[in-house]
């Protein structure tokens, strides 16, 4: 049965797709069965793995409205036969206001998810920069959330606001959700503030956040713009080694569970200058 991880950050340009993309890509070379579902209105991931937004198929919203099956939305991404999509459209934005009066409506997602969970080992959900309808479907179906960091100021305060929110949506919706792991993003190794910010995350984290940390590279942000994740755009870039680096470790969390930890800030913890 897959394991479904929500990658989820509230703010927007931390790396949350850089990291949906290439995390998966690198879970399918390492042939591990995986589904991306791209439940992000600016359908990033979809355009970043070569799927024109504007395409006229079927999307996530028309799975969501219940107009489609899941199957008939998939997609198996070029070059890489482990991994299939589920793309999005700007038409998910209309998700929310038109499933206002259905039942169930935060477990939407889940319901969806569940009957194909026998058929990949991971499902991996690309979030909106948002903690409305659609990552509340997200953390509703999850077993755990990934959650990218950018290596800047405040970042240990915006980590303490979304894991109060998977506090919350614990007690609300899903007992068992738990956070798989933070990945530190954009980290630029010229900088004190960006060791720092690492060094504090760790601090108030421990062992849920990972070794591996994805550095500032300009190839990583050339990638979507050719249709490529990392891998098929250039293998030999440090943004390819640390998103292999993060897959391995990954895959070594979810084996031995030591990213399926619940911690949350120590209330007696507060964020420094720096964080």
């Amino acid at each position: 049965m897959a394991r479904i991880i929500a990658i989820v950050n509230q703010k927007g340009g931390v790396g949350k797709t850089t990291t949906a993309v290439n995390l998966s890509a690198a879970l399918s070379i390492a042939e591990r069965t995986t589904l991306l579902v791209d439940a992000d209105p600016q359908a990033n991931s979809t355009r970043a793995l070569g799927i024109p937004a504007d395409a006229q198929r079927p999307s996530l919203y028309e799975v969501l409205s219940g107009s489609v099956a899941l199957d008939q939305t998939t997609v198996t991404v070029d070059s890489l036969p482990c991994l299939s999509l589920v793309p999005s459209a700007q038409d998910l934005i209309g998700a929310e206001v038109e499933l206002v009066d259905v039942e169930r409506r935060e477990f939407r997602l889940k319901e969806i998810l569940d009957p194909v969970r026998s058929r990949y080992e991971f499902i991996l959900v690309d979030c909106p920069p948002s903690l409305g309808f659609l990552t509340l479907n997200a953390l509703s179906a999850a077993d755990g959330v990934l959650i990218p960091v950018q290596c800047e100021y405040l970042a240990l305060e915006g980590i303490s606001q979304l894991t109060d929110t998977i506090h919350k949506v614990r007690e609300a919706l899903n007992p068992t959700l738990s956070i798989a792991g933070i990945v530190m993003t954009m980290y630029d190794d010229r900088t004190n503030l960006a060791r720092q910010v690492v060094d504090e995350v760790r601090g108030v984290f421990g062992d849920q956040v990972f070794r591996t940390v994805i550095p500032r590279n300009v190839r990583l942000g050339e990638a979507p713009s050719h249709g490529k994740p990392i891998f098929l755009y250039d293998i030999r870039s440090r943004g390819a080694d640390a998103y292999f680096s993060l897959a391995k470790e990954f895959m070594e969390h979810e084996t031995q569970g030591t990213g399926q930890g619940t911690a949350e800030p120590d209330s007696g913890s507060s964020p420094s200058h720096a964080a």
